[in-house]
């Protein structure tokens, strides 16, 4: 059984690539992406219908070259729906050493049922993505969200990360933030994000939506100035559409040393008395009551993806 406490912040930057992205294979075995965590084939709305069928084909033989890599990414499989996640699992999914698990498109409460009780059977980490109109609309949002939650629960050992569809959501108001723009900007969709925040991270690892920009001279700030905004609202690693963007991503992964130094006093804490202490620093009050859950989560960030100074951080 995998370690879930640390693999579901390993996923960080998430690669997303149409399933007859084949290069990739080369990529990887050159290692021209020393800052790929995890790679996501995308079966979903990346491939027309017609051509479903060649991009599995595709995938099987891309999957089969990757077992003979070292050092691979994590590696996740977007299907369409229950059934084709079922069909696909059955012919290839189970068939791949190198599977770490799903993502599962548009899950709301009128496919949830079903792709838990798959989910169950195939035993490899699911990451449900929340982007349909059920969980955008202020008219079933509340009770949509608070369902998906009481239902995924009973699988929880087994959801890697929540995922959010941002530009699903942008979809469906006709909106589209520019390169001097955050997500954040954009207050109907803040809000869905929010309250997505507010339902799900006490409990999950909710990832950062995608960045659409990856060309010209302002790209980087702005994936910068977002990747800020996520981590201070909650969001934890980001969806990435390509390479350029995985530097980024990883950098913004990273946890500055006094956050760091802090996480370990707060997790080493011996005093039978007091609960509270000054920083390392000296400069801010630590609570262990308080702050012992942000401590795990730092402790972990920082031991996988870097401590730097606080002016290196993104």
């Amino acid at each position: 059984m995998f370690d879930k406490e640390v693999l579901q912040y390993k996923v960080g930057g998430l690669l997303y690539m149409p399933a007859f992205q084949k290069n990739i294979v080369k990529k990887i075995a050159e290692k021209k992406l020393p800052h790929l965590t995890s790679a996501a084939f995308c079966l979903e709305d990346s491939i027309r219908d017609e051509a479903l069928d060649e991009a599995e084909a595709s995938l099987k033989i891309i999957l089969r070259e990757l077992e003979g890599l070292e050092n691979l990414p994590l590696v996740f499989v977007r299907i369409r729906s229950p059934r084709h996640l079922e069909m696909f699992h059955e012919e290839i999914g189970s068939r791949s050493k190198i599977l770490t698990g799903y993502i599962l498109p548009k899950v709301d409460m009128q496919n949830v049922g079903a792709f838990i009780g798959l989910a169950k059977q195939i035993n490899l980490p699911i990451m449900p993505t929340l982007e349909t109109n059920r969980v955008a609309s202020l008219l079933t949002r509340r009770t949509e969200l608070l369902s998906l939650k009481q239902a995924l629960d009973e699988i929880k050992s087994i959801v890697l990360n929540i995922r959010v569809g941002v530009n699903d959501f942008c979809r469906l108001y006709g909106l589209r933030r520019n390169v001097n723009q955050t997500i954040y900007d954009i207050g109907i969709v803040r809000d869905v994000l929010t309250d997505i925040l507010n339902v799900f991270a006490k409990d999950y690892v909710v990832a950062g939506a995608v960045w659409n920009f990856f060309g010209g001279e302002l790209w980087a700030d702005g994936l910068r100035k977002e990747i800020s905004f996520d981590k201070v609202n909650g969001f934890i690693g980001k969806t990435a559409i390509h390479p350029a963007q995985l530097p980024i991503i990883f950098d913004g992964m990273k946890v500055s040393k006094i956050d760091f130094d802090d996480a370990n006093q707060i997790l080493n804490w011996q005093s039978e008395t007091h609960g509270v202490i000054k920083s390392s620093d000296g400069s801010r009050m630590n609570e262990v009551k308080c702050h012992l859950n942000w401590a795990r989560r730092i402790k972990i960030l920082g031991e996988l993806y870097g401590v730097v100074d606080k002016s290196d951080l993104t």
